[in-house]
């Protein structure tokens, strides 16, 4: 039995593989986030997939794109991502919308012709969009999804209809805003950044398909991120953890007040389970600007949970009642709480629990949660050993894919295959990660904000002993070992993979085992 409190659906919301659970919740808020800060949820995980490293073999569809088949048109998004290149990076930022504001004017405020759902948090973000996308589109919506960063192609971040806009559409969008992009820089101490252009390419995108409604993931907090000059008709925010603590704050309370920018005037808010101090920055925001608030574990939440084969089935409590045998292929405690969340958003743009009583339509509900996919998250790319790629990179979602991780797959030996980048907790993410590990192989991405394979042994060596650690600076390489170590085991002994650490690191193994 559910312990979420019972409601009324008339009433609107603005006052208020062999194991299962129930939800614990309390009678009051404070209960409630009290016995649920330890919980984090993390990136998304998907159901599997398989190709080898040393062996071809078929793979399921996928909505990652490859490079262009056209040499032409592969050439020509070679230079625009080039041209991208010159920009400031996604780490380095000046905290303000004014370029992108300005931009939006040159261009006519396209972000404006359409409602959006607006996602923030710490983890779970890409997640969750694509789970309101999923629902979204099976609604008859057409739909618009921006999300960062990408696994493998830049042209992933921006959406339309669930699959990501193709290299042709890609580059005309670019061509179509670079004039007012160097407009807007000719006026400007800074030119726009790389994030700030790609944020004004998918509005644009979005505005000439056009979409019904947009989904967009902030790149990094809230109130002075380049896509928080959309005013969201629903603000989502996922459970809020520390990350980017040098631009952010030091505390969850502080990370929250930064967040709470994306939650506009008369906006309904659907709020994650959080920490207790980032629940009141939250809440108190929501009523500074006359928001309407659904909380997880009151409103809505997670009644039921079973692990099944590919996934776990579902009960969720909504706005508008209860959403019996959902069929999620994702796995983890942490991915049931996101639908959870993506459910009450979606409930909340159609207005259910406020202006109208009844719940969305169950058999499309169930349609949607099934056919959810995320790339790259607890992704199996190949079998015997099964070789598993995440995108963790910060404590809080390595604790969560640790705890999926066991749940959904029977291990008898999993190696570790991690390269992080320099800029995080890299400590944090090798200590949520030792229980499971039985060795861990360190290597380094290629990208420049890669932290150093020796630097990495160090610490990979103080967390978890030299004896479990092999250090092989490519990545290639690391492959290799992992896949050695595991197979040491024979090949029906049910050893594993795991590699993560970081996204950069996920879509470059992702390309050597071949899914592309």
């Amino acid at each position: 039995m559910s312990d979420l409190p019972p409601r009324d659906p008339h009433d609107s919301f603005d006052d208020s593989f062999d194991d299962s659970f129930d939800d614990r919740v309390e009678d009051d808020f404070d209960g409630i986030v009290a016995a649920e800060t330890d919980r984090d949820p993390d990136l998304a995980v998907i159901e599997a997939g398989s190709r080898t490293l040393r062996t071809q073999g078929s793979t399921p569809q996928d909505d990652v794109p490859a490079r262009p088949a056209d040499p032409e048109v592969d050439r020509a998004l070679r230079e625009v991502e080039a041209d991208l290149a010159t920009r400031w990076g996604e780490t380095k930022l000046e905290p303000s919308v004014t370029r992108i504001a300005a931009l939006m004017d040159v261009l006519g405020d396209p972000q404006r012709s359409y409602p959006s759902i607006h996602i923030t948090g710490t983890n779970g973000k890409t997640s969750t969009a694509r789970m309101i996308e999923a629902l979204l589109g099976a609604f008859d919506l057409r739909t618009g999804r921006y999300t960062s960063p990408h696994v493998q192609s830049v042209t992933e971040r921006i959406s339309l209809d669930g699959a990501p806009i193709g290299a042709e559409k890609f580059i005309e969008t670019y061509q179509d805003i670079k004039p007012y992009v160097e407009m807007v820089d000719s006026g400007q101490e800074y030119r726009l950044s790389f994030f700030e252009v790609l944020t004004g390419m998918a509005y644009a995108a979005f505005a000439d398909a056009p979409v019904d409604v947009a989904v967009v993931e902030v790149g990094m907090g809230g109130t002075w991120d380049a896509t928080n000059v959309i005013d969201g008709d629903v603000a989502v925010v996922t459970p809020i953890d520390l990350d980017h603590t040098d631009r952010l704050g030091t505390t969850t309370a502080e990370i929250a007040g930064e967040k709470s920018g994306i939650i506009k005037q008369d906006a309904t808010v659907i709020l994650a389970q959080q920490p207790v101090d980032a629940a009141q920055v939250l809440l108190k925001k929501a009523v500074e600007v006359d928001a309407t608030v659904a909380r997880e574990g009151l409103e809505f939440g997670v009644v039921a949970r079973q692990v099944a084969v590919g996934g776990q089935l579902l009960t969720l409590r909504g706005l508008g009642g209860e959403y019996e045998q959902v069929y999620l292929p994702l796995h983890g405690p942490y991915q049931a709480h996101n639908a959870a969340v993506a459910l009450a958003a979606v409930e909340a743009f159609f207005g259910v629990g406020a202006q109208r009583p009844e719940p969305l339509a169950l058999d499309t509900v169930r349609k949607a949660f099934a056919a959810v996919t995320s790339p790259g998250r607890l992704e199996v790319v190949r079998r015997s050993p099964t070789v598993v790629l995440d995108a963790a990179h910060n404590p809080a979602g390595a604790r969560a894919t640790a705890e999926a991780v066991g749940e959904a797959f029977d291990f008898s030996r999993l190696i570790g295959v991690v390269g992080a980048s320099g800029d995080k907790n890299v400590r944090g993410l090798l200590e949520a990660f030792e229980p499971v590990f039985a060795e861990v192989v360190v290597t380094q991405n290629s990208s420049h904000r890669a932290m150093d394979a020796d630097e990495l042994a160090t610490i990979a060596v103080e967390v978890f002993g030299e004896e479990r650690v092999q250090v092989e600076p490519r990545l290639p390489d690391a492959l290799e070992a992992a896949i050695t170590l595991a197979e040491e085991e024979g090949e029906f002994a049910g050893a594993g993979v795991l590699v993560t650490g970081s996204v950069i690191t996920v879509g470059e193994a992702r390309l050597l085992l071949g899914r592309s």
